[in-house]
């Protein structure tokens, strides 16, 4: 008769992204709400049964504008601030994180027990919004409060990818082994960016044992864990690494997901895994689909019409050896790419992508621009920008021979 773990059940459901959970989060739903009719609740449980039903409803900002109603009378409640973190970064909000923690943070003092696993959450949103040494900061801060903090954890690693450090992010993930060893499939996530560092580095075959060895040790179907896996592969095939069959086994995974519509992010990573494994008929039921999920009404709904629509035609562009038209389409997604949710660094796939269709489009002015805004905002020129640069110049100074 809990109405909150009830509500719990169902908003965790619609966080895994999955289209047959969503029954899982309507039953919920009703078997909350019946909780409440019987037995009342407090606010508390009130406000999560409220944002439970506001999500099916299509309304995941309502969810978050729930979530922050119950903070305004209990700001120590760590557990509704972070749902309202993981619904913002779900759909990209990265100011809306930082507001959200910050507005609680006060009441996460040296008393609080969560004060650690507070810091995390608010190291992560100082990455996201682009104060680096901030979140790298508060981020170890919190790891003194909470040592087992993945999250923070990550957060500052974060940091370390953004700007181009990637001794100091392969050596804080080597030293905290016990902040990440236990976490389920999370702990797929921080091996994903030890081999994002590890390729910073140009240690390409380093990245690629630790795709065979962790982060797909286990073959898993979960969207995040495909999302590592397709973004790690398709960074090396940019990067010359012949990556062979890998990607039937995430292929067969994600046609299965062709109909979902839970989320742009893990749609566009589903469609990496059928380009890489050239799933033709799969690749046309996922763009027929877009198509008919950015007329409907909601959240999600308008994420797919602006910017998952422009994607999608671009990945399709690229795959097909079609780079000036994919360049075109990811250009004109770009602007819009933070809404689709998930991490700059998980976002950069997509980055990487537009550029390297300007590059093989011969549109090598285009190319340079994107990598200097790229950099202004990671705040450091990393190992793949520099790569870029090289061949700009490389291309260039042909030209100018031929001339």
């Amino acid at each position: 008769s809990f109405a909150m773990g009830h509500a719990a059940r169902g908003l965790f459901s619609i966080m895994m992204g999955r289209k047959e959970l969503m029954s899982v989060a309507a039953d919920a739903a009703k078997t909350a709400s019946q909780a409440l009719k019987d037995s009342g609740g407090s606010s508390r449980e009130k406000g999560w049964v409220t944002a439970l039903n506001l999500w099916l409803d299509g309304k995941p900002t309502g969810a978050i504008a729930a979530m922050e109603t119950i903070l305004i009378d209990n700001p120590r409640d760590t557990l509704s601030a972070k749902v309202s973190h993981a619904i913002r970064f779900i759909l990209g909000d990265g100011h809306g994180m930082r507001r959200s923690i910050e507005r609680v943070l006060g009441a996460h003092g040296s008393d609080h027990a969560l004060r650690g696993y507070a810091l995390g959450c608010h190291a992560f949103t100082l990455e996201e919004t682009g104060e680096y040494r901030a979140a790298e900061r508060t981020g170890l801060l919190g790891l003194q409060h909470a040592t087992d903090d993945a999250w923070g954890l990550h957060a500052v690693a974060h940091v370390y990818d953004m700007t181009a450090n990637p001794d100091a992010g392969i050596a804080l993930i080597e030293q905290n082994v016990g902040a990440w060893d236990h976490c389920n499939n999370f702990s797929y996530h921080v091996w994903w960016h030890k081999a994002l560092l590890h390729m910073d580095r140009g240690e390409l075959e380093v990245a690629l044992a630790l795709y065979d060895t962790q982060i797909r040790e286990n073959k898993t179907d979960d969207y995040r864990d495909i999302a590592n896996a397709t973004s790690l592969l398709m960074r090396l095939e940019l990067e010359g690494i012949d990556v062979a069959r890998r990607w039937n086994e995430l292929a067969d995974f994600s046609q299965n997901r062709t109909d979902d519509g839970c989320a742009v992010f893990a749609d566009l990573h589903y469609m990496l895994a059928l380009a890489g494994a050239n799933r033709t008929e799969a690749k046309a039921e996922m763009t027929a689909r877009f198509a008919r999920d950015a007329m409907q009404t909601g959240d999600m709904a308008a994420r797919y019409k602006k910017p998952g629509i422009a994607a999608m035609d671009g990945l399709n562009a690229f795959s097909e050896g079609r780079y000036h038209d994919a360049f075109t389409d990811l250009a004109a997604a770009r602007p819009d790419m933070q809404t689709i949710g998930g991490s700059h660094a998980q976002r950069d796939i997509f980055e990487r992508l537009t550029i390297e269709s300007a590059l093989r489009a011969g549109l090598l002015n285009n190319a340079r621009a994107l990598i200097e805004d790229r950099r202004q905002r990671r705040g450091a020129l990393d190992g793949y920008a520099e790569r870029r640069l090289e061949r700009i110049g490389q291309f260039q100074s042909a030209e100018a021979a031929a001339l």
